[in-house]
């Protein structure tokens, strides 16, 4: 079938068909042309399929009215066949009922074909040029001028090409025109389209490619300010956020310098935190510029990390290291620390002076509010305590400074001497060593406390307490006979007791006069003494002397090696 699908017995176009127009291709010439050729008995000879033209031949066909020059297939420019009448440039041929239909060499008609539904409409300035058929006027684009010597078939196009217009950096200025990204939309709207590919001067039919005037350039320069606020601003928030990305990752931590600025500061870092947290507080109390500073030279510093909880003493705008440096030092730590074996009438003492309240109020408080100051069950409803809270204000750092409550400092060493034998398991540890219950557990650690001279006796001792308890005790018949239960009775701290004293008291608390322990702990016992009464010796020992009177403790097993180290000890004060 050739092109346009008619083959033999092919039904023939009608006038009404869509391809036929009035205008752009030979108007009612094409449409009775059409019908001579194709209504009546002519038929196109058989070709092969083309459309308007062969490019591959070098043949070309007009395009709307307008014509181009043909070449043969040796690329040689030929002048197709005129007709021998007249028409005016700028009107369509008159109908003609008896017209000829022309061809060419290869068998095309020469004549008007039906309109192109991509040709362009009446209003296009290129749909409006002379028809080079059918007058004797010559054609200019008939003519060797119009175009140069032919290149290539592939490489021709069916217009002509654009003009470039003018390159320029920003605003080209009233005599160069304006870029088309800065000029606006086209006066009837629209971005883009067929016009636009033709440039400004030939959308607006050859006008000034200026255009617009004095408004389209005042439109001009308010996109211009738009375009550079929004590129400076989006430059502006790129290069604050990279430097910000550069600082974090790769950039020093904001830190003062020096040691600080003279105003001191006292600072409360709170039990548990951390190298951060602790950052965080100095950097609140100003001692600090950033956290990150602080954490750096924590690391930095080998015992950066022994740093505890507690009441310091800083100046503010310290350097992080300077910081990290004082607060390992003794100097600056304003805690109330609480030594191992101190008794509770001395850290109510303490309390006091720290807060800065009348004597004996701590000790009132103590005594009044016991029960809500957090003990554990186990630990409340014993008789003949003297003090419920004795062995429960655990030897520590607090940070106890003026504007606490005696309340609030008491809660606190509470919770820390009952968190402590919580996590040893005194509940069930205490059954396993013939105890009846923690209490007792926390009573012995407090004597292994107050008589053992070193650490190094605290497990030898606390043997000596648990082999005197025992029913089979034949020694000292379940009496302990320590007389630092007869002195916490007493209030006193003495080593040479008259046995006459001792043996007339028979208050509970004297293990003298009598058996097992007493009624509570008689202190409050540090880390190795309770770890000491959780796991005593096992070499039988069950008596014991000061045989310097001091800080030396011997042992013995039974009452001849006894004997020996009492006569040491005697020997020893010159007795």
């Amino acid at each position: 079938m050739t092109e346009y699908g008619r083959g033999q017995g092919s039904e023939p176009w009608h006038p009404d068909d869509p391809l036929y127009g009035d205008g752009g291709w030979g108007g009612q010439q094409a449409a009775q042309q059409a019908q001579q050729s194709y209504g009546g008995q002519q038929q196109y000879p058989q070709q092969p399929q083309q459309q308007y033209g062969d490019w591959g031949t070098g043949e070309q066909h007009g395009y709307g009215d307008q014509s181009y020059p043909q070449y043969d297939q040796y690329g040689q420019q030929y002048a197709p066949q005129q007709p021998q009448h007249q028409q005016h440039p700028h009107q369509h041929q008159a109908p003609q009922q008896h017209q000829q239909s022309q061809y060419d060499q290869n068998g095309w008609p020469t004549g008007s074909y039906p309109q192109d539904p991509y040709a362009g409409g009446p209003q296009d300035p290129y749909a409006q040029q002379p028809a080079p058929y059918g007058g004797e006027q010559s054609d200019y684009y008939g003519t060797p001028e119009a175009y140069p010597p032919p290149e290539p078939p592939g490489r021709r196009r069916p217009e002509p090409e654009r003009e470039p217009e003018p390159q320029t950096d920003w605003d080209p200025g009233p005599d160069q025109g304006e870029h088309a990204f800065f000029a606006g939309d086209d006066e009837d709207g629209r971005d883009g389209g067929r016009d636009d590919r033709r440039g400004r001067g030939e959308r607006r039919g050859g006008g000034d490619r200026r255009g617009g005037g004095k408004e389209k350039k005042r439109r001009s320069g308010v996109a211009c300010l738009v375009v550079v606020a929004v590129f400076g601003g989006g430059l502006a928030g790129v290069s604050y956020f990279g430097y910000q990305f550069y600082q974090d990752r790769f950039g020093s931590a904001p830190d003062f310098a020096g040691s600080g600025n003279g105003e001191q500061v006292t600072v409360t870092i709170p039990k548990g935190s951390g190298g951060y947290a602790i950052g965080q507080v100095l950097k609140k109390m100003g001692v600090v510029k950033s956290v990150d500073a602080f954490v750096a030279a924590q690391a930095a510093n080998p015992d950066g990390k022994t740093i505890q909880d507690g009441v310091y003493t800083l100046q503010k705008e310290m350097s992080a290291a300077s910081a990290v440096e004082l607060m390992l030092s003794p100097k600056s730590r304003n805690n109330l620390i609480i030594a191992e074996g101190k008794r509770n009438a001395a850290v109510y003492e303490m309390i006091d002076a720290r807060l800065e309240v009348k004597k004996g109020t701590t000790a009132k408080v103590a005594e009044t509010k016991w029960k809500t100051l957090g003990l554990p069950d186990w630990a409340v409803n014993h008789p003949d305590v003297k003090d419920p809270l004795e062995g429960f204000l655990f030897p520590s750092s607090y940070a106890v400074a003026k504007g606490q409550t005696p309340e609030d400092v008491l809660r606190q060493m509470v919770a820390r001497a009952t968190e402590k034998y919580e996590s040893l398991g005194f509940e069930t540890k205490s059954k396993s060593l013939g105890l009846e219950g923690p209490w007792e557990l926390v009573t012995v650690a407090s004597l292994v406390q107050a008589e053992g001279k070193t650490h190094d006796d605290f497990r030898k001792m606390s043997e000596v307490i648990y082999n005197r308890l025992k029913p089979t005790n034949t020694e000292t018949n379940q009496k302990l006979q320590f007389d630092s239960s007869f002195n916490y009775l007493k209030g006193q701290s003495k080593i040479d007791i008259s046995e006459s004293e001792i043996n007339s008291n028979t208050d509970p608390y004297n293990t003298y006069t009598n058996k097992g322990l007493p009624p509570g702990p008689i202190g409050n016992p540090g880390d190795d003494a309770i770890k000491a009464a959780l796991n005593p010796t096992s070499d039988g020992w069950i008596y014991f002397v000061a045989t310097d009177g001091m800080d030396k403790t011997e042992f013995a097993r039974n009452i001849e090696e006894h004997q020996k180290l009492v006569d040491k000890f005697n020997a020893s004060r010159g007795n």
